[in-house]
């Protein structure tokens, strides 16, 4: 089998399950305890959040582990909007992955007024017209720092500066960001930041939530009081630990990655008669290639299940929309009509997959897309 559908998910990397592993048996207490088992997993829990402070070049008491991207897209949309007292206008990019459009949807059943930027053909947001877009009563802009269905990255750090020229609060989507790019969340020029820690290599079930300590929100999660009463709930120590270590190792050399991208990329366009790259082609993700295709009648489902069936496991596009009928809203919003998004085909890889295993499946695409 190879395994290209790392923006779904990525496989538990050993090096995670070892650091994961002691605080999943012996060291396993409760860290609000107040005995030795309870004071190791405290102990652990407080290295892992200044760990990946330090990933973030953030202050440990800025960062909140949660559940995952999910969560932490809803955590920062809804209690940044619903603390800040500038206004009831959310801003969010039309390509967003589906946690922030319905967190936005969410708040607009609530009387805020939600404005969706659009892209260009390549997936990307116009610093301008966010400048545009930005009122005196926005309270909260919402835009990924990389696309998981097009691998498009986003010109963050001046987008994040258009909006704190206004003084509004600027959140990222960092989930297919983390462990490629840079998550200096100060240099970026962001007051918020989202990551996921399956697409990283730990278990499932494990986020990170990062907030300017400057920066009012209300918490979603409550209870307890645990992390500050930031986010209640007992804390899952082994999950922070692992997604600190997660996000000290990265995916690999993105320059590495990149070349076998493109080597991959040129093949695919050789061998597979009308396969388009969708989104970016250079400002894109190291591990993400992205097709559609413009001469075949077939669906990008049924070719998924013919490379499935010869040993190729790769998506056409968002896990979260599996098995919907409707087309990518990512590639829609870029310009391709209906029936060239349901063609969507992605291969997403990491430093693990190497030029022979891709050179394999380009030849495997090509077969099932010309059947």
């Amino acid at each position: 089998m190879i395994y290209l559908d790392h923006a779904a998910t990525s496989p538990v990397r050993r090096e995670v399950l070892e650091a994961m592993w002691p605080f999943l048996t012996r060291d396993f207490g409760n860290p609000a305890s107040h005995h030795e088992v309870g004071a190791a997993a405290r102990r652990a829990l407080d290295d892992a959040r200044r760990r990946v402070a330090a990933v973030l070049g953030a202050r440990g008491g800025e960062v909140t582990f949660c559940s995952g991207g999910t969560e932490s897209d809803n955590t920062a949309i809804k209690g940044i909007a619903l603390a800040d007292p500038r206004g009831r206008h959310v801003v969010v990019s039309a390509v967003e992955h589906p946690a922030v459009l319905e967190s936005a949807a969410w708040l607009g059943r609530l009387g805020f007024e939600v404005t969706e930027l659009p892209v260009d053909a390549e997936g990307l947001v116009d610093p301008g017209r966010l400048a545009a877009a930005l009122r005196d009563d926005t309270t909260v802009v919402s835009i990924q720092y990389a696309n998981n269905e097009v691998g498009t990255v986003q010109p963050i750090a001046a987008l994040a500066a258009v909006a704190a020229e206004r003084g509004v609060p600027f959140h990222t989507d960092a989930v297919q960001a983390a462990g490629w790019l840079d998550l200096d969340a100060r240099a970026l020029g962001v007051t918020a930041l989202s990551i996921s820690g399956h697409k990283l290599g730990t278990p499932k079930g494990v986020g990170v939530l990062w907030i300017d300590r400057r920066q009012a929100w209300e918490p979603l999660v409550h209870g307890g009081a645990q992390q500050d009463g930031r986010r209640s709930g007992t804390e899952d120590v082994a999950g922070a630990v692992g997604i600190a270590t997660a996000l000290e190792l990265g995916h690999g050399d993105p320059y590495t990655v990149s070349a076998r991208r493109d080597r991959f990329v040129a093949l695919v366009e050789e061998l597979v008669p009308g396969a388009e790259l969708t989104g970016h082609r250079e400002q894109r993700l190291p591990g993400h290639a992205s097709f559609v295709l413009t001469q075949t009648p077939r669906s990008g489902e049924s070719i998924l299940v013919d490379l499935d069936a010869r040993g190729i496991v790769t998506s056409s596009g968002s896990a979260c929309a599996a098995g919907s009928d409707e087309p990518s809203h990512v590639l829609t919003a870029m310009g391709h009509d209906r029936e060239t998004a349901q063609t969507a085909v992605r291969f997403t890889f990491d430093a693990s997959v190497d030029d022979e295993a891709l050179h394999r499946a380009a030849e495997e695409f090509a077969q099932v897309a010309k059947a």
